[in-house]
């Protein structure tokens, strides 16, 4: 009999989409890179939707009453075509475009953070739900907006007429958000972001709204530099030199010009001028100090990310530059030669895929709640510094220079340097507050614990095991549920720790406030009301590989506490004066602090200490959160009313696109 090669699984599934909107394919200068074929993980259980282990595509228009049938991206056709052909008018193109472009924003996440992605969990009452699969609806709204629902763990997209007549608009047409590139990676980032750190969602400060759409920007943004024919096309346009206005730059075209824009919806780069003309932005030290609207204050963000990426691609492309200019710099008038543009584009695709990944490699980094820019700027620094020690290409240097420039630098600081801008050691903070956090001592403990001789305690019998048994490692091969329980089974083992166990001694070191004397205003426990509450949020792994090639693991600890905040001072001051018993209903506001403790797993030791400002119990940032949300140091504003409606929101993003037209 003949012997037959066993046909391997498939790794990725190909399938076409618009590489920006439908806008630039109707453009006759632009249509020969409309259209690209991406790579995606392949699912072995994909049904028609499609639907599959992160998403659930539904595709139900209610404004019009129409359901439209699912697409089978397993149909042997579309297999053999790389799906649907790019399509305005085909609604399973639509949802075959917003799978797609999820599902690669997905991969950079688990790729960068060295996990299978999560999505925020799904509450009802006290209980906390797992949420499989993020839904996504292409024809949700007839509305100029497109928003990520963390009520209903959705993405949301809208669809709306042109009223306008231009030279890039026909009134009348319709103008899809599910067709374009940018407004999907954008939302997608908005839920990744959301299950990573769901506190981010609160406006406690001018910048944590700017925060979540900047950094969704950024992720939309430099995806463009993964996909070949664009880079190689763009870099041909602008001879190379990407702080040209170029495509690579610009976020949403066709929806910004339906909009009256007249332009993208955002440019990281520049934008045109009171003649019309485009013109690069120039750094500004003093630009947030005049921002409010998030969108605004996020750009200033987006372009100081850019910034850096734009000082590591000049001089990584230097020696490129001097070779096909004779050593002057200066290239001669014409088109560039196709190997100087293949070069300076496999140059642009490494930068860029590396600025990326520190990018969401810093979220595990970040304080659990109130992210401002300059704790960022410290996320990424020290991020990258555990990851690539070296750092042969000045990345670090690169973001440090950038964001300085743009006026982002850490509240307090004495230096701005690279070495300065590190998150504290564990080594450094246990001798600062006089505690132990090597290998050597019970830090251990919190891994492994073992049951004294005749003790009974309900603690030690649950640490008879090694905790480090408890602690189930994820990888991108794990169960996303399993891997969701085990998160919370771990925290509350954590929790016990910290509370009833060793960890107690080392809780100042934290960040975290433990006295039973503290300010009524903040919150005890349920089950044991005379001891300070402390939610350990996420106890998460993280498994890399360095640059080094070296195996990565990390644990990644979130704790936080909360206070009752009110919006009169006088109130504030009258619940904390009374210590006769605690206030048994909420206040006005939450004021959260906290910490994120990196923890090397196979030493036991502290790596990070990750602190917010203050402590739960500072009252400088519990009226520096109150000042922000009454607006009462700044001029009136809407935008500090919209924090206060934010706050409580339900849907915080719908309300947020809206401010910018979305």
């Amino acid at each position: 009999m003949p012997r037959y090669e066993l046909v391997p699984k498939p790794v990725s599934r190909n399938l076409r989409i618009f590489a920006f909107d439908p806008g630039i394919s109707a453009q006759y200068d632009t249509a020969c890179i409309s259209e690209i074929t991406i790579s995606v993980p392949w699912e072995e259980n994909l049904h028609p939707g499609p639907v599959g282990e992160y998403l659930e595509v539904v595709d139900v228009d209610p404004a019009s009453g129409v359901a439209y049938k699912p697409v089978d991206l397993n149909d042997p056709k579309l297999l053999a075509q790389v799906g649907l052909a790019p399509s305005e008018a085909n609604p399973q193109f639509h949802q075959q475009m917003v799978y797609a472009v999820a599902m690669a924003t997905i991969s950079q996440f688990e790729q960068a953070l060295g996990r299978v992605a999560l999505w925020s969990s799904h509450r009802v009452g006290n209980q906390e739900l797992f949420v499989r699969r993020l839904r996504i609806y292409p024809h949700a709204l007839r509305d100029r907006n497109a928003y990520y629902s963390p009520s209903k763990k959705a993405l949301l997209f809208g669809y709306f007429p042109v009223n306008i007549k231009n030279r890039d608009n026909v009134p009348g047409t319709l103008v899809f958000s599910c067709l374009s590139h940018d407004i999907i990676a954008h939302e997608t980032t908005h839920a990744l972001l959301d299950g990573v750190h769901p506190r981010f969602n609160e406006p406690v400060n001018a910048d944590v709204q700017a925060f979540h759409e900047a950094f969704a920007d950024i992720v939309a943004l430099f995806q463009h530099f993964s996909y070949p024919g664009v880079l190689h096309d763009q870099i041909g346009r602008t001879r190379g030199n990407l702080a040209d206005e170029n495509l690579l730059g610009q976020l949403a075209q066709q929806f910004g010009k339906a909009t009256g824009r007249g332009e993208a919806l955002r440019d990281a780069l520049g934008g045109k001028n009171k003649d019309g003309k485009w013109e690069p932005r120039e750094p500004d030290v003093r630009a947030l100090e005049k921002l409010t609207e998030p969108h605004a204050r996020g750009a200033i963000l987006v372009a100081a990310v850019f910034g850096a990426f734009l000082t590591v691609y000049r001089a990584r492309t230097a020696d490129l530059y001097r070779i096909a200019s004779e050593g002057t710099g200066v290239l001669r008038a014409g088109a560039i030669h196709p190997d100087l543009a293949n070069r300076l584009a496999s140059e642009a695709s490494r930068t860029a895929q590396q600025t990326l990944q520190m990018c969401i490699r810093a979220l595990d980094y970040c304080p659990p709640v109130g992210i401002t820019f300059g704790d960022y700027l410290r996320a990424i620094v020290t991020a990258d510094a555990d990851f690539n020690p070296d750092d042969l290409t000045g990345h670090r240097l690169a973001f440090a220079e950038s964001f300085r420039q743009w006026g982002i630098h850490p509240e307090g600081m004495r230096h701005t340097s690279v070495e300065s801008l590190l998150w504290p050691s564990g080594e450094a903070v246990a001798e600062e507050y006089g505690v132990s956090m090597t290998y050597k001592d019970d830090t251990r403990a919190l891994f492994r614990e073992s049951q004294a001789p005749g003790d009974t305690d309900q603690l030690s019998r649950r640490l008879r095991k090694p905790m480090v048994d408890k602690l189930q490692p994820w990888s991108l091969d794990t169960d996303r549920c399993g891997t969701w329980a085990g998160v919370g089974e771990n925290a509350q083992v954590l929790w016990s720790w910290l509370i009833k166990g060793k960890g107690r001694k080392r809780a100042s070191a934290f960040g975290l406030v433990l006295d039973e004397n503290a300010a009524p205003s903040i919150y005890r426990s349920k089950s044991m009301p005379d001891t300070i509450a402390v939610e350990v949020h996420s106890v998460r792994w993280a498994t890399r590989r360095s640059v080094r090639g070296a195996p990565m693991t990390d644990l990644v600890v979130e704790i936080t506490q909360r206070r009752r905040g009110y919006f009169e001072r006088d109130k504030q001051i009258q619940v904390d004066a009374d210590m006769s018993y605690p206030p048994t209903q909420d206040g006005d506001f939450k004021y959260r602090a906290g910490c994120t403790l990196i923890i090397n797993p196979n030493t036991m030791e502290v790596r990070r200490v990750i602190r917010t400002p203050g402590t739960i119990a500072d009252n400088v940032q519990l009226e520096r959160m109150r000042r922000h949300l009454t607006g009462a140091d700044r001029e009136p504003s809407n935008a500090f009313q919209e924090a206060r409606v934010a706050l409580s929101a339900k849907e915080p993003f719908a309300l947020l696109h809206r401010q910018d037209g979305e």
